[in-house]
């Protein structure tokens, strides 16, 4: 039988032997899946392909692992070391605060690099949903975090977005202010409510910022804290994104090894694509392979790729 295609579009590596990752050597801190004891190990490339064991994995995208800030162009170098030792991963998408006065120095310096590709930098937000948006330093309002956007476009560099729900509304307003800028929306906007109220708040962010035609979604990281992770729970939201983005522009992402705390890798992969049945071939394909390689400008990585 011949084995899914997939370009994963949203995974992560480290070595705690480094010591970059306060997060999971040292006490454990809120985390939206809970318990991640699991975690705290080493993942290489070698760990990565045995959990994608049964799938063809074409190519991968890694995205910042909330290493020590201000050891981020150490990452992107190790990556760019595992990438020439192990074959990936593919693309980088490195860390530099776009409020940081010193973000004309900080995307410099990633640009050495030959696999950036852009850039994750996650707002302050709010703690829940009913909370009062923020407005102080690195906030979606923070004037200085839009002039950094403008600054990463002219890199011609994507944003990875990745926000609660409940500030996907607040997101596109200020999103409309930089056209040029193409954004990734991460995990699926994070639909943590599965209740009507919680649905109808997510699907209208959702909405505003697909009505943006430079912003795109992944269809990743759909666990919740204290569910199972399966097809009928899911299948709504996957479905509901795939129709107000389209197609043409989603793409899937593992998040492994997050994501493994609820779901195997080819569990996820068999599925998201069984939720996406009622799609043609050629749109799944799109998803689960093409949609990335062109986001993320791919091509030379993937030259085997074949549409189907």
């Amino acid at each position: 039988m011949k084995k899914l295609q997939i370009v994963d579009a949203h995974h992560h590596l480290w070595d705690l032997t480094l010591g970059w990752y306060d997060w999971l050597v040292g006490d454990p801190k809120p985390f939206l899946l809970g318990d991640y004891t699991a975690l705290r190990r080493n993942y290489l490339p070698a760990d990565y392909r045995i959990d994608a064991w049964g799938l063809e994995v074409l190519a991968t995208v890694h995205i910042e692992a909330e290493c020590k800030r201000s050891l981020a162009l150490e990452e992107t170098r190790w990556l760019h070391e595992q990438a020439q030792a192990h074959g990936m991963p593919d693309g980088v998408v490195a860390h530099a605060w776009l409020h940081d006065p010193k973000l004309d120095e900080r995307l410099a310096a990633h640009a050495n690099y030959p696999l950036v590709k852009g850039l994750r930098s996650k707002p302050v937000t709010a703690s829940e949903a009913s909370a009062a948006a923020p407005t102080g330093p690195g906030s979606l309002s923070d004037p200085h975090w839009l002039e950094g956007m403008r600054k990463l476009a002219r890199y011609q560099w994507s944003w990875d977005l990745r926000v609660p729900f409940w500030h996907l509304e607040e997101a596109a307003g200020v999103l409309e202010k930089v056209p040029e800028l193409e954004v990734v929306l991460n995990h699926t906007g994070l639909p943590w409510d599965r209740s009507e109220a919680g649905l109808a708040h997510w699907r209208k962010g959702m909405k505003a910022l697909a009505r943006l035609p430079q912003v795109y979604c992944k269809i990743s990281e759909l666990g919740l804290l204290n569910a199972a992770w399966t097809v009928a729970s899911n299948q709504r939201v996957v479905q509901e994104a795939v129709e107000l983005f389209g197609p043409s522009r989603c793409m899937f992402g593992s998040n492994f090894p997050v994501a493994s705390l609820r779901v195997g890798f080819l569990s996820q992969v068999l599925g998201i694509d069984k939720m996406l049945q009622h799609l043609t071939a050629a749109e799944r394909h799109d998803i689960f392979v093409n949609n990335a390689i062109s986001f993320y400008r791919l091509e030379p990585f993937c030259r085997q790729v074949q549409k189907h």
